[in-house]
């Protein structure tokens, strides 16, 4: 139950009801900690300024609020002294309610790394040099720019919030220099002498038929691990995507697809149906379930393993990513000559540009894409069909 108190300055604590600078409230979060608001004065269009302090105990806050009263009294209002790591958890457990539970995952592994960069220095001794050193540090230890991205604007958020509570004069962010970002590197993809070794070599197994699986449809490694049987046409023609993997506290939970275009119906070329099939004869929940908790999904850390393991086992084909097959399937399927529209209505990429053109993809175009597939990788003779790897040797 949330606890809130009216503070009351002693000289009028039997006057009357309108407010006056220090007058305010103290209460307990939901989330256990505990934060003052004062009345602290007037904007300049005449509405009423507050102030808030935050602390792990009222006692704490109370403290704080009694020193800042005291330093603006006398004229000598100064920055609290907070590390970085103490106002950063206030910050975080502030803002908790404004982030989704599947979000506060990546939220805290990013607060990690500042919190890390920045240790126990004061909140105030944070200049903007030392943010671009900071960013300069973590592109040399090799992070993505949406590693860096992300760093910078919870920076942002963090000093924001001290600035806006006196704690410093400026955000030091605003002032530290833009890192530019890295020219984009192409994808990886197998090639098509890969795939049809991958298809005619992997092992027989849950690990092989998922690995075709991926190749043959561009299904996300996240819409894979959310499989139920119930999702898989018995004949294995057709897989239902209504669901994804996510990360919730590190722990593995079943959460909606990407976008709205993620969900669809998977069409599954008819050479890697039995794939389909056999991975649904399961009696688990899921098709790749846990195997230290039943009944959940498993962790994509332990399936990237078995991945990475199988690809390793093999020879005369590269380790890549679970994702790559995603884009593998892209690039194939396009080498094959299916129109854009077409890949992009199977894939589900949440592409606003390219939503209008799904529309016009009707069930028979689809059809006849995935049969191309078949028909390419298939170690059966189809002389009425083009083979890619044909024309890719005659080229």
């Amino acid at each position: 139950m949330m606890v809130t108190k009216h503070l009351v300055p002693a000289e009028r604590s039997q006057m009357a009801k309108k407010r006056t600078n220090g007058e305010g409230t103290i209460r307990q979060r939901d989330n256990g900690l505990w934060e003052c608001t004062i009345m602290d004065g007037f904007q300049s269009d005449g509405r009423r300024k507050t102030k808030s302090f935050y602390g792990k105990t009222q006692g704490e806050v109370k403290k704080k609020l009694k020193a800042y009263l005291q330093a603006k009294e006398t004229g000598e209002l100064a920055a609290m002294d907070f590390s970085f790591s103490e106002w950063a958890d206030l910050w975080y457990e502030n803002h908790l309610d404004n982030i989704k539970p599947t979000t506060q995952e990546n939220y805290r592994y990013t607060l990690r790394i500042l919190k890390d960069g920045f240790s126990r220095r004061k909140v105030k001794d944070v200049k903007a040099y030392d943010i671009e050193q900071f960013l300069k540090k973590l592109r040399k230890e090799g992070r993505s720019d949406s590693c860096l991205a992300q760093c910078r604007g919870m920076l942002y958020q963090i000093f924001n919030k001290a600035e806006a509570n006196d704690l410093i004069n400026k955000n030091p962010v605003r002032f530290a220099e833009k890192m530019r970002k890295r020219p984009p590197q192409r994808k990886e993809a197998f090639t098509a002498d890969e795939v049809k070794f991958l298809l005619k070599n992997l092992p027989e197994n849950q690990i092989g038929w998922s690995i075709r699986l991926m190749l043959g449809t561009g299904m996300r490694t996240q819409e894979l691990l959310a499989l139920e049987p119930r999702h898989i046409t018995e004949e294995g023609t057709f897989i239902t995507i209504e669901q994804a993997l996510v990360m919730e506290k590190g722990t593995a939970a079943i959460g909606t697809p990407k976008s709205y275009d993620s969900y669809r119906c998977v069409p599954v070329p008819e050479n890697i149906r039995y794939c389909a099939r056999l991975l649904r004869d399961t009696h688990n929940k899921f098709i790749w379930e846990s195997v230290k908790k039943p009944g959940m999904p498993c962790n994509p850390s332990y399936f990237r393993d078995k991945f990475k393991q199988t690809l390793q086992d093999l020879e005369d084909v590269r380790v890549l990513t679970p994702h790559c097959c995603r884009h593998t399937y892209v690039s194939q399927m396009q080498a094959l000559g299916v129109d854009l529209a077409t890949i992009q209505s199977i894939v589900g990429h949440a592409d606003v540009d390219m939503t209008k053109h799904y529309l016009h993809v009707q069930d028979p175009v689809r059809q006849a894409a995935i049969e191309k597939f078949a028909v390419a990788f298939s170690s059966r003779p189809a002389s009425s069909h083009l083979n890619i790897l044909d024309l890719l040797e005659s080229s």
